[in-house]
């Protein structure tokens, strides 16, 4: 696998499906930022109320996916959702299919985010419950301090870059800051 981060201001992704699953996964997606379009033939009460204005009342046209950086299909039945994914692939556009390991380009990790860190378990779609159990322990090691101090370290980093600072003067500051934050 090879771990990547979309910045959602440049890549624009939608989410495809009925139900609870494609509930989650633009939770998911919004918690990272994210603004998806949503898809639905068939879309529960809870979905429709939750996509709000980014709600579309059909499942996708090949023009309309051609948009799309990457598209989560979620709660579709196999024979809706792998034609789907066969036409975003030949366009391109990086595709999951939930739960369908063959289906996928990508496997969605478990996040754990703290302000502007985030951190990520996956095990290639082998068993999300032990990427959970990975997050969960990611919690322990990471408290919410983490956040606050990548703040710090992200504003002297600017200033230190202004000053014409390298590569090594960067780290030792990050690192002494990290220290000044107890997270060393």
């Amino acid at each position: 696998m090879i771990p990547l981060y979309l910045d959602p201001e440049e890549a624009r992704v939608a989410v495809v499906g009925r139900g609870q699953l494609a509930l989650r996964r633009l939770q998911w997606l919004r918690a990272a930022g994210a603004d998806p379009d949503v898809y639905s033939d068939e879309p529960d009460a809870e979905l429709v109320l939750a996509s709000g204005q980014r709600l579309r009342s059909n499942l996708p046209k090949t023009a309309e996916m051609a948009a799309y950086r990457a598209i989560w299909i979620a709660d579709l039945p196999l024979e809706l959702a792998k034609p789907i994914a066969s036409v975003a692939r030949a366009l391109r556009v990086l595709v999951n299919v939930e739960d369908v390991p063959a289906l996928c380009d990508f496997h969605t990790p478990a996040v754990l985010r703290r302000g502007k860190l985030t951190l990520a378990a996956g095990t290639g779609g082998a068993s999300p419950a032990v990427a959970r159990a990975a997050r969960e322990r990611l919690e322990e090691a990471f408290p919410e301090s983490w956040g606050e101090a990548l703040d710090d370290i992200a504003k002297s980093r600017t200033t230190l870059r202004e000053r014409g600072a390298g590569f090594d003067e960067l780290v030792t500051d990050a690192r002494k800051r990290l220290a000044e934050h107890g997270l060393n």
